[in-house]
C-alpha cells in the first residue's frame, strides 16, 4: 500500500511539474510575441452598425445573446462609459466563475474593451466596421483570458471551446439584430 501511494505522489508530482514546465514555455513564447493567448471570433451580421452597436454595447442586455452570462450586475452609476464596472457570473463547461469587468474603452459605434478583474484574469474587445460592400457590419471579438492555475497552458486548452462559444453568441447577436432591424424595416 505504501509503494502504490508513493508512485501515485510521484506520478502526480511529474504530471505537474510537466505542466509547470509547459506552462513556462508558453509564457516565455507569448512574451517573445510567438504565441497569442487570444481567442477570436468574427461575423457579417446584415444590419447598420449603429444597429449592431445599440445591442452589442447594451451591457445590461448582453446575457440575451451572451448564453454564459447570468447574474448581471452594473456596479457603477450610468452613463456608460471608460471606468464603467459591472460584475456576471460566466458559466463554461460546467464551471462557474464571478466576472467582474472595466470597460477600457468605449468609442461608439466602433470600440467596446473590458478588463478582466476576476479569478480569470484578461481583456477583451468587441470591435464594430462597415461592411465594404454597405449596409452590413463585420464584427470582431476577441479575448485574452488567463486562468489563476497554469494560465498561458490553460488559455491554449480552452481556446477551442471558446472560439465556439464566441461564435454561437455571435450569432445569437445577429439573429436577434438582424429580428430587429427586419421589424423595424416592416414598421
Amino acid at each position: 500500500m505504501r509503494r502504490l501511494i508513493r508512485d501515485s505522489l510521484a506520478l502526480a508530482g511529474s504530471v505537474v511539474g510537466m505542466t509547470g514546465l509547459a506552462d513556462l514555455l508558453l509564457a516565455r513564447l507569448a512574451r517573445s510575441g510567438r504565441f497569442d493567448p487570444a481567442t477570436r471570433a468574427s461575423i457579417v451580421i446584415d444590419a447598420p452598425i449603429d444597429a449592431v452597436w445599440a445591442r452589442a454595447a447594451d451591457v445590461e442586455r448582453q446575457p440575451e445573446w451572451m448564453a454564459e452570462m447570468s447574474d448581471l450586475r452594473v456596479l457603477t452609476d450610468p452613463p456608460l462609459g471608460v471606468g464603467s464596472r459591472g460584475r456576471a457570473t460566466v458559466t463554461v463547461c460546467c464551471l462557474s466563475v464571478t466576472d467582474t469587468v472595466t470597460i477600457t474603452a468605449f468609442e461608439p459605434p466602433r470600440r467596446f474593451a473590458v478588463r478582466h478583474e476576476g479569478r480569470v484574469v484578461g481583456d477583451g474587445l468587441i470591435a464594430l466596421a462597415v461592411r465594404a460592400a454597405g449596409g452590413s457590419t463585420i464584427v470582431e471579438w476577441e479575448e485574452r483570458l488567463l486562468p489563476p492555475l497554469f494560465p498561458y497552458l490553460g488559455a491554449a486548452v480552452m481556446r477551442p471551446v471558446l472560439r465556439r462559444v464566441f461564435s454561437r453568441d455571435l450569432e445569437r447577436l445577429a439573429a436577434l439584430v438582424e429580428g430587429e432591424a427586419g421589424h423595424h424595416a416592416r414598421a
